[in-house]
């Protein structure tokens, strides 16, 4: 849980600046939706800002070298941003061997499946036409991008991540099935209306 708790924690570090990007673009974005003559409901704004939230984190967590987190995660605690000598961008490596991953812990490999879940959950609640194969397409080209931005911050393209991360988008995607069919209410109010006028 410790390990956890750190993660979430350096995810903090690029949720809120993320938050205020959202709030800086949002009237640009319901602009143009009213151009197109939509509109998007409170619940599906407040699911919106909590995915740019989790995207600002997972960035911080894909896209930074491993000393990052846990020197972000030592700050409340005491613990400075002493980082002398650690670089932050350096080559990386290269690992094209499949399952070698899967003879790490289960806290690894289950991590690399859940931390990509809302991607294919979110997506599916907030837009229409995000069907499966969209859902493998999404998550192949964002966990290729991270991975390919891991090679200039010293960390490893992993093939075991591609596949490992594209399954959990693939698995948001199928949450999102079963919420849309247990709680279709609750699904509506998550997607663009139009915008109706009074009578």
């Amino acid at each position: 849980m410790g390990r956890t708790l750190r993660y979430l924690f350096a995810m903090l570090w690029g949720a809120v600046p993320a938050l205020a990007l959202f709030f800086l673009l949002r009237p640009l974005r319901l602009r143009r939706l009213s151009r197109l003559g939509l509109s998007s409901p409170f619940r599906r704004e407040a699911a919106l800002a909590l995915f740019w939230m989790y995207c600002g984190g997972a960035a911080v967590l894909g896209l930074t070298p491993r000393w990052v987190v846990p020197t972000l995660a030592s700050l409340p605690v005491g613990g400075g941003w002493n980082t002398a000598g650690l670089p932050f961008f350096s080559p990386g490596s290269v690992s094209l061997i499949p399952f070698q991953t899967f003879s790490y812990s289960i806290y690894i490999l289950i991590a690399n499946v859940v931390l990509f879940m809302p991607f294919g959950l979110f997506a599916t609640l907030l837009w229409r036409g995000f069907h499966w194969r969209r859902a493998l397409l999404t998550g192949g080209c964002i966990t290729l991008f991270i991975e390919t931005c891991q090679l200039f911050v010293g960390r490893t393209f992993d093939i075991d991540d591609l596949l490992l991360n594209t399954l959990g988008v693939f698995c948001g995607f199928l949450l999102a099935l079963a919420v849309r069919r247990a709680f279709p209410r609750f699904a509506a109010g998550l997607t663009v209306s139009p915008i109706t006028s009074p009578d």
